[in-house]
C-alpha cells in the first residue's frame, strides 16, 4: 500500500515539475524577450481583468448550454425538427473545462495570488490543446501567442 502512495505522489510531482518547466520556458519568450506591455495597460488588465473574465464566463456558459441542447426548447425552429443540430461533443467538454478553470481562478485573480494566475495559464493550455486537436492552426498559433503574451506580461503582479 505505501508503495502505491509513493508512486502517486511522484507522478503528481512529475506533472507539477513539467508544468513549472513549461511555464519558465514560455516566460523566457513571452515575459522577458517580448516587447513590454505599457505599465498602465498592464495595471488595467490586472485590475479589471477578473471582471471581464466573469462576463466571458457568462457568455461562454450560455454557449456551452446551447451546445448541449439545453436551450433548444426555446429556439423558434425547434418545432420543425432543427433541434438536432445541438449535440454533446468533445469540444464542448474542453470548453467546459476552460470555463471551470477560469471560474476557479477569479478569487485568486482578485486577490492577486500566483495560484489564480496559474489556473489561467492552465486554461490557456487547455485552449491550445483544443485548437491543436481540431487542427485549427491559426487559432493555435495566433490565439495562444496573444493570450500568453498578455498572461506573461502581467505575471509579475501575482505573488
Amino acid at each position: 500500500m505505501k508503495k502505491v502512495k509513493k508512486e502517486t505522489k511522484t507522478a503528481q510531482k512529475d506533472w507539477k515539475n513539467m508544468l513549472a518547466n513549461l511555464e519558465s520556458k514560455i516566460n523566457v519568450y513571452f515575459g522577458e524577450k517580448a516587447p513590454k506591455l505599457p505599465e498602465g495597460v498592464a495595471k488595467f488588465i490586472v485590475k479589471y481583468g477578473p471582471y471581464l473574465i466573469i462576463l466571458g464566463l457568462i457568455t461562454g456558459l450560455l454557449a456551452i448550454l446551447t451546445s448541449f441542447g439545453i436551450f433548444s426548447t426555446f429556439m423558434p425552429m425547434n418545432a420543425y425538427g432543427y433541434a438536432y443540430g445541438y449535440h454533446f461533443s468533445f469540444w464542448s467538454v474542453l470548453s467546459l473545462i476552460v470555463l471551470v478553470l477560469q471560474a476557479m481562478a477569479i478569487p485568486g485573480l482578485l486577490k492577486r495570488t500566483k495560484s489564480g494566475w496559474n489556473l489561467m495559464f492552465y486554461a490557456s493550455l487547455v485552449t491550445a490543446l483544443s485548437a491543436l486537436l481540431s487542427f485549427s492552426l491559426g487559432s493555435l498559433i495566433i490565439g495562444t501567442a496573444i493570450s500568453w503574451y498578455f498572461l506573461f506580461q502581467i505575471r509579475k503582479y501575482y505573488k
